[in-house]
């Protein structure tokens, strides 16, 4: 035999034994949610809702977390209309940590402990950095860097007494690359990527696993819920297109499946939908190419920096200006609530 036949029938062998081991660790960290007490934060609507109706259909305990009483039964009553055997639903903003505490305090009053707690509240500002002030990189870190922390500290000790817990952060590709116009939600974002690979490696010692989710833009309505700077109705529309064309966003449904099958294995991370894959890849292998390309992208796509000084106008008020085909993609029937 040659050498190169060798070699080649060596790497064979040793790719093989390499997702054999990986292929049975996995199996041992496997779970199912049957029976397991599950956190869902952000559940009222959109993805945080699919969310949480995957983890009823496998038999979860299932607490329902958002900041809006009435939209939050909303939910609770849509999953026990689809069958959920067992639904809590408890107010909470995650930005506060007082909330945040008295939230899991309830829970483990209610059923003893914490399983699973899957941080999915977010929020986003879309627009130029000129319009954005302090306060908009406050708010945008209080809930999507602060909120996950907050929750975790909170469930923590808990969780080491039992020695066994899952984390699943939904951190978005926006925590692995940067897109212009969304400089807030991708500087929490990133932050959110250190905490979870940070958590993921000082936990497992306690059985605790914690997983990245990073999904492309997914087809959920979220950009009704978005903040919007400068030119509204144009970063609207650039947004809005982003968040239903079926060629560069995902089905929120799926992200929602592939969240539950990493988080069940106990996985690092997934990535969710090719446009994630193929922008991680290019950010990884050519940085500098990467960043001359989202500079073209402000320059010459994206709305010219002007009306700085307008508020930020939420996206279901500005519905009225983007093409009907985005209505029919998301009407408001279909959101259950608002995280």
């Amino acid at each position: 035999m040659e050498n190169r036949e060798k070699m080649l029938l060596g790497a064979l062998v040793g790719a093989g034994v390499f997702w054999g081991i990986r292929a049975w660790l996995r199996s041992r960290r496997r779970i199912e949610l049957a029976g397991r007490v599950v956190i869902v934060t952000g559940a009222s609507s959109g993805h945080g809702f699919m969310v949480a109706q995957e983890a009823a259909m496998r038999g979860a305990h299932l607490v329902l977390v958002a900041r809006d009483l009435e939209q939050l039964r909303g939910a609770e009553q849509e999953l026990r209309r689809l069958g959920a055997a067992s639904v809590m639903a408890v107010p909470a903003d995650v930005a506060d940590q007082a909330q945040v505490a008295a939230m899991v305090e309830r829970v483990i009053a209610a059923h003893g402990r914490v399983d699973v707690l899957i941080n999915n509240a977010g929020t986003i500002r879309v627009g130029p950095v000129e319009a954005m002030t302090l306060d908009d990189f406050r708010a945008v870190m209080a809930t999507n860097f602060w909120g996950p922390l907050y929750t975790t500290l909170a469930v923590l000790p808990q969780m080491r007494a039992q020695r066994f817990g899952r984390i699943g952060n939904v951190v978005s590709l926006g925590g692995k690359g940067v897109m212009p116009h969304l400089l807030p939600y991708t500087a929490s974002k990133f932050a959110l990527t250190g905490l979870t690979e940070g958590l993921r490696a000082e936990l497992a010692r306690d059985n605790i696993l914690v997983t990245g989710i990073y999904p492309s833009t997914m087809r959920s309505g979220g950009h009704r819920h978005a903040w919007f700077k400068g030119q509204q109705e144009a970063e609207y529309t650039w947004f809005a297109l982003s968040d239903a064309l079926p060629l560069v966003s995902t089905s929120a449904r799926h992200v929602a499946r592939r969240l539950w099958r990493a988080v069940c294995d106990g996985d690092a991370e997934v990535v969710v939908g090719w446009p994630a894959h193929l922008a991680i890849v290019l950010q990884n292998l050519f940085p500098n190419t990467t960043a001359e390309i989202q500079a073209l992208v402000d320059q010459l796509v994206l709305p010219p920096s002007t009306n700085l000084d307008a508020p930020a106008v939420q996206g279901q008020d500005l519905q009225a200006t983007i093409p009907n085909l985005l209505n029919r993609a998301f009407p408001a029937s279909a959101q259950p609530g608002r995280a």
